[in-house]
């Protein structure tokens, strides 16, 4: 009844306030006689004062006065021609009104229980969906939601879906966190080049750092910024020790000074560039068919005995800090140099993070077994490196279980945060299946806006069980899942067989190449900057210094000139991008021009020319050019110039050359 009198009343832009129930009953025959009255008026015409009237009556009456004149109009019978008040008239319009108030009735009802149980169907499906939903999950792998599919991770801790997300307004049923999106304003906004607010300034330009250029003025000053003489003097002080212990009262030892240990290294870099590597030393002293620097620098038999002697650490002291570090016996030159790798060089938008095999098979407690590499046996190191030049960025030595002897869990984590230490992003950083993880590229994203690309193995829980089945899926077909901040792709590259990537650098990418392989963009990322190190490797072992050794700690010095000579050549390219443009050898020729310069100085210095012609002339014409340098700078800095060591006494190969045409040779 209620609703009927509001509807009426609202038909004629009146509103009684109040409830129903308490409007007199001839506030309802009143109304119906106006009903009929203005319906009558609509056949006729009418002037404007009738208008204006009735759209006074329509308008300006407040509830107060409908419900006095209802009152009055019952009263004084103003629903009659003659002024009175009848049952005949009060009968007819109750007629009237409960024809009228019944049809409604009877429509509003259908339509209240129509809207009612639409209403109600529809919640209860939703419900239903939605409780069907949340009971299943723990049962399936995955719903369906439309077009949408919601897969779930093997721990249930994560939910993926096949719809990427948008970051503005994550659905519900992703259960967004907090973390999620303070992830997203700190990693995909800053790597879309939108600075979120409070974060790091972008990286400096990749390439050589200022320190590195301000310090770089020839080929062997790029490699001394990596051996410096920190290094020098460490490895001096230990050999020379260990000369004196063992060969200091036979006089057997001769002191080693700075030119020796630079002389040294300098024929160890020739060696590797002469592919020597495997070759007999006394094949490279030979007199016929050896190299005629080697005979020029030093006797065979005093680098026979600086290889047997040189050392990084004092060996007396050594058992004491094996019981809590297991590189003591190498542990300071390792520090020294692994803290200036990230300090010359600012990595590119790629960074490539993996393990690499140092050849060696001497007795070692933490000497790795690794069918896959060439090597098989050796050192195991991880490396960050640029994928794009491949400069060795930072290394960690891989020393097995602790001193303790307790495995480590989370090791491919720990690695990656580690040799990662100091890099800041947007930069991505691509690894294989040993480091990536769903929770580390949380970390990396949220701490150091560093993005990740990398395989995952399929054991891990973070990944949904959809998309590692591979039955009734086509070959080159690709199936996505999404995260708030990250991306699986589940590829499958033959018959019955799947790769899985994940990537926080293509959370919302599902683009596959248009070839026919159709391999999505997550998967060409990986590929092109999975190589950093590889490529480090084999460019590395192509002129490597290493020589066969019993001695773990020789071997991983050996590494660390190779790497040294390798990224002092990055330097040096970089800085002097017209040095050699468009030769093939270039590498090649910074070495050899590096070993020479590491061997001249001792050349300069010695006293006896050696035995073979070829040696004899070679240390003519350096003495020559040494002389001439002296000369043009005037006043004899060219003799001083290769002495680093000021206690030498006797006359050199220069003053002997331009004393005395002959001389004692010497083998």
């Amino acid at each position: 009844m209620a609703r009927r009198l509001t509807l009426e009343l609202k038909l004629h832009r009146v509103i009684v306030s109040g409830p129903a129930r308490n409007v007199p009953a001839e506030v309802h025959v009143r109304e119906e006689e106006k009903v009929q009255e203005d319906r009558n008026i609509n056949h006729h015409r009418f002037d404007e004062s009738e208008l204006e009237e009735d759209e006074d009556d329509d308008q300006g009456v407040d509830d107060v006065e409908v419900e006095q004149g209802g009152e009055r109009g019952g009263e004084e019978g103003e629903g009659s021609e003659d002024g009175e008040y009848n049952e005949d008239s009060e009968d007819e319009a109750r007629a009237d009104e409960g024809s009228e108030s019944e049809e409604y009735d009877e429509v509003s009802k259908d339509q209240g229980r129509a809207d009612e149980g639409s209403e109600s169907e529809e919640y209860d499906e939703v419900s239903k969906d939605q409780g069907s939903k949340d009971q299943g999950r723990d049962e399936e792998e995955y719903v369906e939601d439309g077009e949408e599919e919601v897969f779930l991770s093997k721990d249930g801790k994560i939910e993926w879906s096949s719809k990427t997300c948008n970051p503005s307004a994550p659905r519900a049923h992703r259960r967004a966190t907090e973390r999620d999106t303070y992830e997203l304003d700190r990693g995909r906004r800053d790597r879309d080049g939108q600075r979120a607010s409070g974060s790091a300034p972008p990286p400096p330009s990749p390439g050589p750092t200022e320190y590195a250029a301000e310090r770089v003025s020839d080929i062997l000053s790029a490699f001394q910024l990596f051996v410096t003489q920190r290094i020098e003097k460490t490895v001096l002080f230990a050999t020379n020790l260990e000369g004196r212990r063992r060969y200091g009262k036979a006089g057997e030892w001769k002191a080693m000074d700075a030119t020796d240990l630079r002389a040294y290294l300098g024929l160890l870099i020739l060696a590797g560039v002469y592919r020597s590597r495997n070759e007999a030393l006394e094949s490279l002293w030979h007199e016929e068919s050896g190299r005629a620097i080697f005979r020029a620098t030093m006797p065979v038999k005093r680098f026979h005995l600086y290889s047997r002697m040189l050392r990084f650490d004092d060996r007396e002291s050594r058992a004491e800090r094996l019981a809590t570090d297991k590189l003591a016996a190498v542990r300071d030159v390792w520090d020294a140099w692994t803290r200036r790798l990230p300090r010359l060089y600012e990595p590119g938008p790629d960074v490539t993070v993996d393990e690499q095999l140092m050849p060696f098979r001497g007795r070692c407690a933490f000497r790795q077994y690794m069918p896959s590499k060439p090597a098989r046996y050796g050192l195991k190191s991880w490396v960050a490196c640029d994928a794009r030049s491949s400069y060795a960025w930072n290394m960690q030595l891989y020393t097995g279980k602790s001193v303790s002897g307790t495995p480590e869990k989370n090791l491919g984590s720990r690695v990656l945060l580690d040799v990662t230490e100091g890099l800041r992003g947007p930069r991505n950083v691509t690894c294989d299946n040993f480091f990536t993880s769903y929770a580390l590229a949380q970390r990396l994203l949220a701490e150091r806006r560093l993005t990740v690309v990398g395989t995952m193995r399929k054991n891990k829980p973070e990944l949904p069980g959809a998309l590692l089945a591979t039955k009734d899926r086509a070959v080159f077909s690709s199936k996505f899942a999404f995260t708030p901040i990250a991306a699986l792709v589940s590829y499958v590259p033959k018959r019955h067989r799947n790769v899985v990537l994940l990537s926080t650098l293509h959370s919302g990418d599902e683009r596959v190449s248009a070839d026919r392989q159709a391999k999505p963009d997550i998967i060409l990322h990986y590929n092109r900057t999975k190589g950093g190190v590889d490529n480090l490797d084999k460019l590395v072992g192509t002129y490597s210094c290493r020589r066969k050794t019993t001695r773990w700690p020789l071997a991983l010095f050996h590494n660390i000139l190779d790497v040294s000579a390798y990224n002092a050549f990055v330097l040096w390219r970089e800085l002097r991008p017209e040095w050699m443009r468009g030769k093939l050898n270039r590498r090649r020729a910074f070495l050899e021009q590096l070993g020479r310069a590491l061997v001249t100085p001792l050349i300069e210095r010695r006293r006896h020319l050696p035995r073979t012609e070829a040696s004899a002339a070679l240390v003519r014409a350096v003495a020559a050019r040494s002389a001439e340098a002296a000369r043009s700078a005037g006043g004899g800095s060219g003799v001083r110039r290769g002495r680093d060591n000021r206690n030498d006494v006797g006359p050199t190969a220069t003053q002997t050359a331009t004393t005395t045409t002959t001389a004692t040779r010497a083998p």
